[in-house]
């Protein structure tokens, strides 16, 4: 039996989930490192990251014996800047830090903000990478002149791996200076930035061969994390759209053609490479972690219990779920959540129930204004731990009024990244077969045409509920 793997690392941990050729789950190994927030400043050491990666692939191998091939995900946009030889010269920058947004501004104003999203795909922003430097480039300046590698995290952990410096099509977009149509560096934007290209890996498609470690295990670009959850999920198709129902909600739609509207630019959406298509992501910051806080700290109660008894929907409450600021279309981290429609009637389970239905709102939202620049999909595939839950996934079909396909495992990013791997390997023969191998959907919940009509009359009040809230906050 040959072994195939996807290596997923997050913010807080990382877990390498080990496959056989026959798409069977063999078990996974889990590290987790801290996390530094406060004031401002969201930071990863990158030596205890590069620490959990190399200690989980090492007890998956021992665990597992031999994995022919493996794929490498990772969060976006974060990067670690390092010496010539690889050795990291500060903490990693997560995106939600808030250090370079004056940087981000200033090049938005002199190179134009819609000039760098037509050759990047996205609004310059600080959540991107190249803002970032070039704050560590004015405020760490021995730092910087030090610098010769920036690798994002996929990168990094590749070249840890196997000493090639190789970064993904998916994940080089995070950065904010690739070019979405050359599939490159963009000279433009980092001649302009004053960045040298040679800081930045060797940009490849996701599923790529990256090199191979020590042992022989073959180690494969699976890209974004986002990426690999989409593919893990089997969505390849324009037309279709991969749903994360984890921490942040996010939709990830295929589609064949950048959209000309420049409304998609300014409502915050990207342009990332895609097997021969493209994906943009609509999401949330806050979906899975908007009903801890409302079951833990509010309701006091476990998510089950407020999950179970009868629901037909809608309660009629509007919860904006901005208590992590706004993601798309508004991308303002300013903004605050807010619960309007309370009365002396209303009980704890139904603000629960009314931040579910929050997030899915938002999520309609997303999707009209994804349609009105010609981004359209008729259906979902549910990924994340959030699909696990019936009474969620079937509100959202009924408010989206699209199907909503489910599957037999929540981890699609390691799937996605198997698969990949898989594939590079000579194990699959395409992606396609490997889909037929790795994916395994276990239903679809069906839109009920009655709540549909219910949901979107409540719907249309919320699509005012921003702007109403906005100016108090």
């Amino acid at each position: 039996m040959r072994k195939i793997a996807g290596l997923d690392v997050g913010t807080t941990g990382c877990k390498v989930t080990v496959f056989s050729d026959r798409g069977e789950n063999l078990g996974r190994e889990y590290r987790d490192y801290a996390v530094r927030r406060g004031g401002g400043v969201h930071e990863v050491d990158a030596g205890a990251l590069a620490r959990g990666v190399l200690d989980a692939v090492d007890a998956a191998t021992a665990r597992f014996g031999k994995i022919d091939a493996m794929g490498v995900t990772s969060f976006g946009e974060a990067f670690v800047l390092t010496d010539g030889k690889g050795r990291p010269l500060r903490p990693i920058l997560l995106c939600t830090d808030s250090r370079g947004a004056d940087e981000a501004r200033a090049f938005a104003d002199s190179f134009g903000s819609g000039r760098a999203a037509r050759i990047s795909g996205v609004l310059p922003g600080e959540a991107y990478s190249f803002p970032k430097m070039l704050w560590i480039k004015a405020h760490e300046p021995d730092v910087f002149a030090g610098a010769r590698y920036a690798m994002l995290v996929e990168d990094y952990v590749i070249y840890l791996l196997t000493g090639d410096r190789v970064i993904d099509y998916s994940l080089a977009t995070r950065t904010g200076a690739f070019d979405i149509r050359n599939l490159g560096w963009s000279r433009e934007i980092l001649d302009a930035a004053g960045l040298p290209a040679s800081l930045f890996s060797r940009p490849v498609p996701a599923g790529t061969v990256a090199g191979a470690t020590a042992g022989g295990t073959v180690v494969v670009a699976a890209g974004h994390d986002q990426v690999a959850c989409a593919a893990g999920a089997g969505v390849f198709e324009p037309g279709a759209a991969a749903e994360g129902a984890g921490t942040v909600e996010c939709i990830t739609p295929v589609f064949s053609q950048i959209p000309s509207s420049p409304q998609f630019s300014q409502d915050n959406y990207c342009v990332v490479p895609y097997f021969g298509n493209f994906v943009t992501y609509a999401f949330s910051h806050t979906g899975g972690e908007l009903l801890r806080w409302c079951a833990e700290d509010v309701c006091g109660r476990p998510h089950e219990e407020l999950q179970s008894g009868t629901y037909d929907g809608p309660t009629g409450l509007l919860v904006l779920p901005h208590l992590a600021g706004a993601a798309t279309p508004y991308m303002d981290s300013g903004s605050r959540g807010a619960i309007v429609g309370l009365s002396l009637g209303t009980k704890a389970r139904d603000i629960y129930l009314g931040c579910m239905e929050g997030v899915a709102y938002e999520m309609r939202l997303n999707r009209d204004r994804l349609a009105a620049s010609g981004v359209t999909f008729d259906h979902l595939v549910a990924t994340g731990g959030g699909a696990r839950s019936r009474l969620w996934t079937q509100m959202k079909a009924d408010v989206l009024g699209m199907p909503i396909t489910t599957l037999e495992t929540d981890d699609a990013g390691t799937v996605g990244c198997a698969m990949m791997a898989g594939v590079a390997a000579g194990i699959f023969h395409d992606l396609a077969d490997a889909r037929g191998k790795m994916v395994r959907r276990t239903g679809v919940f069906e839109p009920d045409p009655r709540r549909h009509e219910r949901y979107t009359e409540v719907y249309m009040r919320y699509k005012g509920l921003y702007s109403a809230v906005r100016p108090l906050v």
